[in-house]
């Protein structure tokens, strides 16, 4: 069965839950768990050696029915949630949200009839990425704001051209996709054994604060075969807060990233005295930013300039005009401006995102070592939005 066909099968399936209210990025999440399960216990069956505990295994999921069905997955969802690496990455905060038992025994079948570790990375992925896309294009539920459409992410890692031996990272991960493309472009690159193994387990690094999306992430980048096959203890991708704390002395060589719109960072406290919910804004006190401020992307562009090395290349999508504004924007322009070459700004079409009417750029700059005098010099700025009429399905 073709990937396509796969992808059309079990999402057929996930109109009948949606009837049962499971929204289609809960369904894409269960998917994920049992998958998962299902490709240990092949991996099992030829002999490698997988941490999933006996007791928490498909085998006993398969065997079971009814009541007893949905006891067993809600208590292997909790356990293997509370491990490390690759798989508490995944089940972390896991819940089962298909709460009729019949339907899950339905969908573990629909499972079990494929056979997942025999399928080419390029394929799973395939099916995964197609069904990432569907969930995304679920706007209601707001899943699109953490995929970016992929002809975008084609175009800017072609445009940056990672190396064999770079370390690419994503502090606003989502699901994946600029990891992956990365991954694809830096594989077809390589020209030895040492970087096609640095690539597969040690360039990409990302980073995502809703754990939901790491999980996604993470599923995706195994399904493409890409982690340390014979560790499944480590993980490349990390469930935090990636403008809590300052960057250490582990820098990259490039950054790809789509940072979260939206103007403002804030958390939900509790008043003690009332007990109502306010909402605070999260303003991040770091020494390493030029500005201290609750503006997300403002945080997250000085964010990324501290995670190059030296000559360590950024592509980031902006909203219209972040950089242009007064106050904490002018002292993060100025900066940016002055310690790095900001040496393009591209506009992009609106109406290629899944949040209609976006309004973005994509600022490439390069970091540099320190110097009297300002490094950027020239700012190439190409206009692909006037009188350029794009939709979803147009590449760009």
């Amino acid at each position: 069965m073709g990937a396509s066909e796969i992808v059309n099968k079990v999402w057929n399936y996930a109109h009948v839950l949606r009837d049962d209210g499971v929204g289609y990025g809960d369904y894409v999440e269960q998917i994920t768990y049992l998958i998962f399960l299902k490709m240990a216990d092949e991996r099992e069956q030829s002999g490698q050696k997988v941490r999933v505990p006996k007791e928490y295994s498909w085998a006993r999921l398969i065997k079971l029915d009814g009541d007893n069905l949905e006891l067993q997955y809600r208590h292997t969802l909790e356990n293997l949630g509370k491990l490390g690496g690759m798989l508490g990455t995944i089940f972390r905060k896991a819940q089962n949200k298909i709460q009729d038992p019949a339907k899950l025994e339905r969908l573990i079948k629909m499972i079990e009839k494929e056979q997942w570790s025999t399928l080419p990375a390029d394929v799973k992925g395939e099916i995964y990425e197609g069904l990432l896309e569907r969930n995304a294009q679920d706007v209601k539920g707001g899943a699109g704001q953490y995929f970016t459409p992929r002809p975008l992410i084609q175009a800017m890692v072609e445009v940056m051209q990672p190396k064999p031996t770079d370390t690419v990272a994503d502090p606003a991960c989502g699901t994946g996709g600029f990891l992956l493309a990365a991954h694809d472009y830096m594989a077809d690159q390589a020209s030895t054994k040492k970087q096609q193994r640095h690539i597969k387990e040690q360039a990409l690094r990302g980073n995502d604060i809703v754990d939901s999306v790491v999980r996604l992430c993470a599923m995706n980048l195994y399904l493409h075969g890409i982690g340390p096959s014979d560790n499944i203890d480590e993980c490349p991708i990390e469930a935090n807060d990636a403008l809590a704390k300052e960057v250490g002395d582990d820098r990259v060589d490039m950054v790809l990233a789509n940072p979260p719109f939206g103007k403002k960072s804030s958390i939900t406290v509790i008043n003690e005295k009332s007990g109502k919910k306010e909402q605070e804004k999260l303003v991040y006190e770091r020494a390493d930013f030029w500005a201290t401020t609750s503006n997300k992307q403002l945080n997250f562009v000085q964010h990324i300039a501290n995670m190059l090395k030296i000559d360590g290349k950024a592509a980031v999508v902006v909203p219209d005009n972040v950089l242009f504004e007064g106050g904490a924007g002018e002292t993060v322009r100025k900066n940016l401006l002055e310690r790095c070459d900001v040496h393009t700004l591209l506009r992009l079409p609106t109406g290629i995102f899944y949040a209609q009417g976006v309004k973005a750029n994509v600022i490439f700059f390069d970091a540099k070592p320190t110097s009297k005098t300002t490094w950027t010099k020239k700012l190439w700025i190409y206009d692909f939005r006037t009188n350029v009429h794009m939709t979803l399905k147009t590449s760009v």
